[in-house]
């Protein structure tokens, strides 16, 4: 058993990932940001603590995720101001894997998204350019840490129910895959080493997500 805590606990991800986490005998706190996300996170059988990651300071975060086995990222500004996209996908999210890795939380997996990294296309002058570069930033920092870390980078999220499979490489186009799916994902590279410092692109596809991530190739 592993005691973990999910950053952005009331995201839809989340909400589907914290079950599957405590059926296979995990310890789940899923942090949540509004007081009123307790009842629907406790509904998952996690349990909540409320702490907005965006404004908690380097000490504060290292606190938050002390006594952690593993820390999964699902956290975002989900659109607004580019200011804020910065502070929460970038800058909370690098405060968090500082923290982490002074805390002892060893084990480490972002969400991101299909293709993000320094490469991700999107011009300056769009909308879409602070939540990309943020992202980039934060996997980029992530991966050159210390951490027992993995990088999901999921296709186009749809509340399809889980298929249970995937597609998993780079050598993919942008296709769709279901936030159930994703929350799946989650679980399975949690408990498994060879998933260690690993970067998955994957769409929703014809691979049973045990094996998917377990062998297929990454970046």
């Amino acid at each position: 058993m592993a005691r973990i805590a999910i950053i952005g606990g009331h995201g839809k991800v989340a909400l589907l990932a914290a079950p599957i986490l405590i059926a296979a005998g995990h310890d789940v706190v899923s942090i949540v940001r509004n007081p009123d996300h307790v009842a629907d996170v406790e509904q998952t059988g996690a349990r909540a603590q409320v702490a907005d990651v965006e404004t908690l300071d380097e000490h504060a975060t290292e606190d938050l995720v002390r006594g952690f086995d593993a820390v999964v990222w699902s956290a975002g500004a989900g659109g607004g101001s580019p200011e804020r996209t910065y502070a929460v996908d970038r800058d909370a999210a690098i405060r968090t894997i500082d923290a982490a890795s002074r805390a002892g939380a060893r084990r480490f997996v972002m969400v991101s998204y299909f293709r993000a990294g320094p490469d991700h296309g999107v011009a300056e002058g769009d909308s879409l350019f602070p939540y990309a570069q943020a992202k980039a930033d934060a996997d980029a920092h992530l991966a050159a840490g210390d951490l027992d870390w993995t990088i999901l980078q999921p296709s186009l999220l749809t509340t399809e129910p889980g298929s249970g499979k995937v597609d998993v490489g780079p050598d993919q186009p942008t296709r769709r895959v279901s936030r159930a799916n994703v929350a799946a994902a989650i679980a399975v590279v949690l408990a498994s080493p060879t998933t260690y410092r690993r970067v998955y692109e994957f769409n929703d596809g014809s691979t049973p997500i045990a094996d998917a991530f377990t062998g297929a190739d990454a970046d």
